[in-house]
């Protein structure tokens, strides 16, 4: 068994995943598996049989389910005590795993932790606005208004992952959103602010520029609200329930210009969160 199950899921990118597992393999930390796991295409199979390293495995899911469950499949298939997630479009600098298992180690409160991360549009780094600063620690009220973790920067125990139910398989875009304001009113994120993971952005198929993105961020907060609004220990229901809100009224203006077919359901869904109700 190794100490870490790195997990790409993948479909579709035949050549950026090629390149997202040489980032792997050439990394500095060896005690690791890394599995790539295909959703419902097979453009990686055959560069898949010619890697020889026997850290490497790959499997490919029959029909296209989505990233997150892809990347529970390939959780599940292994049994580390660490799991580390990479995107396929996505690198790693040389020493991202050896410095977050370091560091994970010489921390046993510390249950997961992400970095700082380098962002190329188009093959050009941008600089990243002030509101997409990351930091560790509890910052769940900041991660409600958008997402300050990248799923390619993580690393966190098998533990952790297990006992919070992994990724929600029902969304498809919004997926990691959905985790980590689900998972950090308890748990937490531990943070490297050294820039350890290379986002790589402006190419088709980029699913953080999904239109339906938004859609799927406010429905993640209502299941957070659903699922939290008995609970007395939880005292962030009135930020959910106006973030619900702020995002439906974005949602609502964008559909009276743009989609007069959602007008309707956006505004009953305003009406809903305005009723402190499901």
């Amino acid at each position: 068994m190794s100490l870490v199950d790195v997990v790409i899921p993948t479909c579709c990118r035949r050549d950026f995943t090629r390149e997202a597992v040489e980032s792997v393999l050439g990394s500095t930390f060896a005690d690791f598996t890394l599995t790539v796991v295909e959703d419902g295409s097979d453009d990686f199979a055959d560069i898949a049989q010619g890697i020889r390293d026997p850290r490497f495995r790959y499997f490919r899911l029959p029909q296209n389910r989505g990233p997150s469950a892809a990347r529970n499949a390939g959780a599940a298939a292994g049994s580390s005590p660490y799991i580390a997630f990479l995107d396929s479009d996505d690198l790693w600098k040389i020493d991202k795993l050896k410095k977050q298992i370091a560091f994970l180690q010489e921390h046993p409160t510390c249950r997961w932790v992400h970095t700082n991360e380098i962002w190329i549009k188009n093959g050009t780094e941008i600089k990243q606005r002030k509101e997409h600063a990351k930091h560790g620690g509890d910052f769940i009220r900041r991660s409600l208004e958008r997402c300050l973790i990248a799923v390619s920067s993580v690393v966190m125990e098998r533990s952790l992952f297990e006992s919070t139910g992994g990724f929600a398989e029902s969304f498809r875009v919004a997926e990691d959103y959905e985790y980590w304001i689900r998972i950090l009113p308890e748990n937490p994120v531990c943070f490297l602010a050294e820039p350890l993971a290379i986002k790589r952005g402006g190419h088709p198929g980029q699913l953080s520029q999904t239109p339906a993105i938004d859609r799927q961020r406010v429905l993640a907060l209502h299941r957070l609200y659903r699922n939290r609004r008995n609970d007395p220990e939880f005292a962030l229901l009135a930020d959910v329930t106006n973030e619900m809100k702020k995002k439906t009224g974005y949602l609502l203006a964008g559909a009276q210009k743009n989609a007069p077919h959602r007008v309707a359901e956006y505004q009953n869904w305003l009406n809903l969160f305005r009723t402190f109700r499901t």
